[in-house]
């Protein structure tokens, strides 16, 4: 019996365009002008590990039904991922095409010509020395890439029959998820003496930027959407979960002075993203405030706005457009608005248009 295509969640799709715009606020903005959401601002670094948590969500709340049916075509879905990533990934190469000084300046030859050669081909963060190669947030599609290549066969892990066990493989995977930055504080292999998002070391590199110990997170993701199978979509559970995970969020990232930095960086938070997505992949208020229209627009274009928005203030400011148009003084607030626009017309004009001749070439060689 075919499986019924699982129905949409646009609170989850709303809620990406927050984290978005948290991401560009975290490269682009001083904390403090945000008041008592500063803390939210300063740790945008948490929202990258959401975003990876949710793609792993995603892509099981559509597919691990399907694969336990055998219906899951892994060559169709490897298709489906690159004609989805690679469009906008492509157009953040072009763009970054004035970094490409710098980064001959900031490496030597041959990491310089190994990010030239990797970055296209999505394995740049892989080597934490040019994990960032070309366009910051663009190591999490070495990371992305890599998860796909391996969800069919996670897919296809059997379907949890009770709650509790499964809850027990969820607790194990985000214990897992925690061991590299524990093993980072107990060792402190580059000699830092706190941490923080400014810090540098090549072993901070490699915790931050490269995919291993990120995944963790997105298997995560893929469980939850197993449990999300399980608990009701009504009634107040899923409301309760939400707001929890949303305070508990919070309170820990206003508590970030006091919490190791690797281990705050990404593991620590999972089940409290769980507890976020499960309460708006669920029916209630909190859902449908997130689920609006106007959410929901902007969150489709998140992943272009994450994507291209570190090139793109670059462009924006380096050729003082902002000056010529005499608008400078509306500057920074102005320039979030170009983001968003600019993000959104990649999304229409070269995200959506490029997926459909791409699908289509490939249909013709198949």
């Amino acid at each position: 019996m075919e499986v019924r295509k699982p129905a949409r969640l646009n609170a989850l799709t709303g809620l990406r365009s927050f984290a978005a715009v948290n991401i560009v606020l975290f490269h682009f903005s001083n904390p403090l002008w945000f008041g008592w959401l500063a803390p939210v601002v300063n740790a945008g670094y948490a929202s990258v590990s959401f975003f990876i948590l949710l793609s792993g969500f995603v892509l099981g709340y559509n597919y691990n039904a399907r694969a336990r049916a055998g219906e899951l075509d892994r060559l169709r879905f490897y298709e489906a991922r690159f004609t989805r990533l690679y469009p906008i990934y492509f157009l953040s190469l072009i763009l970054a095409w004035r970094m490409i000084p710098r980064e001959w300046g900031a490496h030597t030859h041959g990491m310089f010509w190994a990010g030239m050669v990797l970055s296209p081909l999505l394995l740049q963060g892989w080597i934490p020395p040019i994990a960032t190669f070309l366009n910051t947030p663009a190591w999490t599609m070495s990371a992305e890439s890599f998860y796909y290549l391996l969800f069919p066969w996670m897919a296809r892990w059997k379907k949890p029959e009770r709650l509790a066990p499964h809850l027990w493989k969820m607790g194990g995977v985000w214990m897992l998820g925690l061991i590299p930055g524990t093993l980072y504080c107990i060792f402190n292999p580059d000699n830092i003496v706190r941490p923080d998002r400014w810090s540098y070391g090549p072993w901070l590199q490699a915790l931050k930027y490269t995919p291993l110990p990120h995944m963790a997170s997105f298997v995560f993701g893929v469980l939850l959407a197993d449990l999300d199978e399980i608990v009701p979509r009504l009634g107040q559970l899923r409301l309760l979960l939400g707001i929890s995970g949303f305070a508990g969020i919070f309170t820990l990232l206003t508590l970030a002075p006091k919490i190791p930095y690797a281990i705050l960086h990404d593991g620590l938070l999972m089940p409290l993203f769980g507890c976020v997505i499960l309460g708006l992949a669920g029916v209630n208020p909190l859902s449908r405030a997130l689920g609006v229209r106007p959410l929901v627009f902007v969150g489709q274009a998140s992943y272009c706005l994450y994507l291209l928005h570190f090139n793109m203030w670059n462009l924006i400011h380096d050729s003082h457009v902002l000056n010529w148009l005499r608008l400078n003084g509306l500057d920074p607030w102005i320039s979030y608005v170009l983001l968003v626009a600019l993000a959104l017309a990649a999304l229409h004009l070269v995200e959506k248009p490029a997926q459909q001749q791409l699908r289509k070439l490939m249909k013709l060689w198949s």
